[in-house]
């Protein structure tokens, strides 16, 4: 027995995207819901018909007015939830996508005298992939450039501080889990700072590709209705002008979308790399190294009352690792297509925004996360205390300058797997037989100050 069906709601949403993270994600569905889908094809169908209108070419649209233009342009401006379920109603007989988005648009012509003349050119030359890669190419411009980039650019901001704050903090550093040579707390958090710059660089500068070619991208029913119209030249001009995106010139009947798979590529790797910092942050809070102010009212364990548990960068780890599988898998599979179409890429495009919007909980999550964070320098000050050891680095490279024979296996045979204290170490230099002014060097160096050029790159990023 079936029960009746819940009405959709953040409680009843299958998705934790339109259900748990709604708030985070809304900003993204008049982008990637169908909605945002069918408003940019009728922008794209509208635009196309304006850009007929101004190829001398073509006598029976001739160039329109400006109240023509305005009528046109107030068909987009004013969409609305109301024409979208109308498409959809027109879908439900068409049981074809884009061309209820062309039958809606004769509707909307047949009740406005300026425009009625011009309805059989909707849609002129197209097949529907003309009108989808388009479509989807500004939602692509439209999320990255409103949301997701500023988002990032957030994200690197946030960070940039936090390491600027704690540029000259020392702090032990660990290779292999073991400790190593010290680095500064600010230091740390700009690898990651320069890291991401270099990726939102690149993010940013990945070409949006669009073709509006015909059925098999060698505009074939152009030529023959308009011969004498360099239509490549005019597609061109549309997808830089009009729509501000770049031509792509050889396609087959769909726009091959390497594109998308570059975007999400380069999302993916900023992803990673947000993984790689939130799993350092948790590991590093863990050791007492960082600290979280405690909320108001916030529970970190449901039997242990003091936890404050890293939720935040747990959350975002796992948000980044479900986007970078759904993003990978976009990548892959998008730009294969058999022969001219398939159209396995129609079902597989309905997820472009799935993968963004598992990113953009991340990031919300990240920065609610470095909010609480603090720095605990007494934890830090102890740990670099208790590990004279690594030491061993700077004196038997001062050996090596001076020419004492075997200075690493001296230093091994001191350090490895013994406990180290300020005074062995001092009693080590003590008798080698190095100038005084070097002596004077190693003996005055600690821990904390063995921290290289740390603080200055941090200073820096």
């Amino acid at each position: 027995r079936h029960k009746e069906l819940l009405d959709l709601s953040p409680l009843t949403a299958i998705s934790p995207v339109d259900g748990r993270y709604s708030r985070v994600t809304g900003p993204l569905r008049e982008i990637f819901g169908e909605y945002g889908l069918i408003k940019r094809r009728v922008i794209v169908e509208l635009r196309w018909l304006e850009m007929l209108s101004e190829l001398k070419g073509i006598t029976e649209v001739p160039s329109f007015s400006s109240n023509v233009r305005k009528d046109l342009k107030s068909i987009f401006e004013d969409f609305d939830l109301k024409d979208a379920e109308r498409v959809k109603e027109i879908e439900r007989t068409t049981n074809h996508d884009v061309k209820a988005i062309e039958y809606f648009l004769k509707e909307k012509f047949a009740e406005n005298q300026s425009l009625a003349p011009y309805s059989e050119f909707l849609h002129f030359s197209c097949t529907s992939e003309d009108i989808n890669n388009l479509s989807y190419a500004l939602m692509l411009r439209d999320a990255r450039q409103d949301i997701i980039r500023p988002k990032i650019d957030e994200m690197i901001d946030t960070i940039v501080r936090f390491a600027h704050l704690h540029a000259s903090v020392p702090m032990l550093a660990r290779t292999h889990g073991q400790t190593a040579s010290p680095t500064t707390v600010g230091k740390e958090f700009a690898n990651f700072a320069y890291r991401l710059k270099r990726q939102r660089k690149q993010f940013a500068a990945i070409e949006l590709q669009g073709k509006i070619n015909g059925a098999v991208g060698n505009f074939n029913a152009h030529m023959i209705a308009y011969p004498d119209i360099d239509w490549r030249t005019a597609s061109e001009s549309f997808i830089k002008n009009d729509l501000d995106l770049t031509f792509s010139p050889y396609t087959t009947q769909i726009e091959p979308h390497d594109m998308i798979a570059e975007l999400f590529d380069c999302l993916s790797r900023l992803n990673t790399i947000l993984i790689d910092m939130n799993r350092d942050i948790w590991g590093y809070i863990s050791h007492g190294y960082l600290t979280q102010r405690p909320v108001e009212g916030e529970i970190g364990s449901s039997t242990m009352p003091h936890k404050i548990n890293p939720i935040d960068f747990e959350n975002a780890e796992g948000n980044l690792g479900v986007a970078n599988s759904i993003l990978s898998h976009l990548g892959v599979k998008l730009p294969i297509s058999r022969f001219q179409r398939d159209l396995s890429d129609s079902t597989v495009l309905r997820t472009l925004g799935v993968g963004v919007a598992h990113s953009l909980i991340a990031y919300t999550s990240t920065l609610k996360g470095f909010k609480k964070l603090g720095v605990n320098e007494k934890r830090l000050s102890e740990d670099l205390d208790s590990a004279w050891e690594v030491l061993a680095e700077p004196v038997q490279t001062v050996m090596r300058r001076y020419g004492i024979s075997n200075p690493y296996e001296k230093l091994k045979e001191l350090t490895r797997g013994r406990s180290i204290t300020q005074e062995v170490m001092k009693s080590f230099i003590q008798e080698l037989d190095i100038p005084d002014e070097a002596k004077k060097s190693l003996i005055n160096l600690t821990p904390a100050s063995y921290i290289g050029h740390a603080e200055a790159l941090a200073k820096e990023i």
